[in-house]
């Protein structure tokens, strides 16, 4: 099967394509957040990251393979802290699911709106209207005074008078009233609006870039008037624009609503169309490195299971074996991180030389990993018959006592353990267990010494674990 074939047939699948849809969907999304924010070169220096990262697993490059895979858990908590404003802005607008009250019968306070604008910049006089939009900008805000009053254009046009205590600030409209003014917005944090702008028009800017509200500006300056909205500004040069402008921002919306998200527009379609294209690629490349079957060699460790009642695992031993394994590269990945071990059940063996044949049920794995070879192929262990038997315990002294005392008497309580061993062979030495060190040179008078048994590791309690013992050490001056 070609690459190109096996590409094809993952594609023509309903999960694939949902795979896609829902990945394309969220870095149009994405895009489109951080574009209104500003932060948009952050997100291609990650894109460029992110294709460094493909090449190299395309290319086999370990070092750079290595680097992105140890620094991938910090650099994702990195982002999260980098892009905290923007995820909470996406995450808002993705629950704003909700549709807006409709506004239907409002044209004389949107015409009221529109004339007063007119009548501002005719006259010069800077002024700030706020629509909310559906997303909350309340923590946005600052300062400002309540109002909640019925709309007038005598009313509007004293708010915004250069003698009124809050002109400076933003007049709010929502629910056909006017709630607050004198309201202070958040500056933009972008360098979309030239310096020659001033705090009004960045103030605008700040809270379309952060918010979906309407934000209609009147400069005192340049005596013109423009929106601002979803982080663009548009100049408004008649009271037929700016009723328009109001009146779309005050339909009913849809989230999905396609006029709403602009499909219809080029400078819409062609960042969705972007984004389908690399959700596609991505997805393609991700198919194609991690099902790409690889072989890989891996040196791991050995782990010995009990052996049967009575038996006990003795001689020298293999501590670990390298063995070969194929599969896919997603999953060789995943099963080195999960620390494997070669496992070696000893439970079903019988006494004597044993020699076993390793494979791929030494090592419990995955449906889609094969066992190719190992080094050994096979291990050879030993296992003795355990006979019972009771055995002394000697006190290790170390070191000598001071001058002026010597050893009266040497006592270690209980005396001996009951044991489960290999038969002695004949001839041989008595097994005789000691104790931890006991050091002499510390010895004043009569002292009672806690210690640890030391035991050939042929050798086991039949209680376990090895049980402490004491050991009383009784001294006399050197002369008696």
């Amino acid at each position: 099967m070609t690459k190109i074939t096996f590409i094809l047939r993952e594609f023509l699948t309903w999960q694939a394509i949902l795979d896609i849809t829902l990945i394309a969907v969220g870095l149009f999304f994405l895009y489109r957040t951080l574009v209104r924010l500003g932060t948009w070169k952050i997100l291609v220096g990650i894109l460029a990251a992110f294709l460094v990262f493909t090449l190299a697993n395309l290319l086999d490059l370990e070092g750079i393979e290595w680097i992105f895979q140890n620094l991938s858990h910090v650099a994702v908590i990195a982002l999260i802290v980098i892009f905290q404003p923007e995820l909470r802005k996406l995450l808002e607008k993705v629950v704003s699911l909700q549709k807006k009250k409709s506004l239907s019968g409002v044209d004389d306070l949107v015409q009221m709106v529109a004339l007063s604008l007119m009548q501002l910049a005719k006259q010069k006089r800077g002024a700030i209207i706020v629509y909310p939009g559906k997303e909350p900008m309340q923590e946005k805000l600052s300062g400002g005074h309540r109002l909640a009053a019925e709309p007038s254009l005598p009313l509007i046009m004293s708010i915004f008078d250069p003698n009124s205590p809050g002109h400076d600030g933003a007049m709010i409209i929502e629910d056909n009233r006017l709630t607050n003014f004198g309201v202070r917005l958040p500056m933009s944090q972008t360098s979309r609006l030239p310096e020659e702008y001033g705090t009004r028009h960045h103030a605008a800017m700040g809270l379309a870039e952060q918010t979906d509200a309407l934000v209609l500006v009147v400069s005192e300056e340049r005596g013109s008037i423009s929106s601002f909205h979803n982080g663009t500004m548009n100049p408004l040069g008649s009271i037929e624009e700016i009723t328009a402008t109001i009146k779309s921002h005050n339909v009913q919306e849809n989230f999905l609503d396609l006029e709403r998200l602009g499909l219809r527009d080029r400078r819409t379609f062609v960042p969705l169309l972007v984004s389908l294209l690399i959700a596609a690629v991505f997805w393609t490349t991700l198919v194609t490195v991690n099902r790409q079957v690889v072989a890989k060699a891996l040196t791991l460790p050995l782990e010995y299971s009990a052996p049967g009642e009575g038996l006990l695992l003795i001689g020298e031993k293999d501590e670990e074996v390298r063995v070969q394994l194929a599969g896919p590269k997603s999953e060789i990945d995943s099963f080195v991180l999960s620390q494997p071990t070669v496992k070696v059940d000893l439970s079903n063996m019988v006494e004597g030389k044993q020699t076993i044949l390793l494979s791929g049920e030494n090592l419990r794995l995955p449906a889609r990993l094969s066992f190719v070879d190992s080094k050994p192929a096979q291990i050879v262990v030993t296992l003795a018959i355990m006979v019972k038997k009771s055995v002394p315990i000697t006190a290790q002294l170390v070191g000598t006592l001071p001058p002026h005392l010597k050893i009266n008497k040497v006592k270690v309580i209980p005396s001996e353990v009951q044991v489960m061993m290999p038969p002695p062979k004949r001839g041989g030495k008595p097994l005789s267990l000691s104790t931890t060190p006991v050091y002499l040179n510390t010895i004043e008078d009569e002292n009672r010494i806690f210690c640890k048994i030391i035991a050939p590791p042929t050798v086991q309690p039949v209680v376990r674990p090895w049980q402490d013992v004491e050991v009383v050490v009784e001294v006399v001056e050197a002369g008696k």
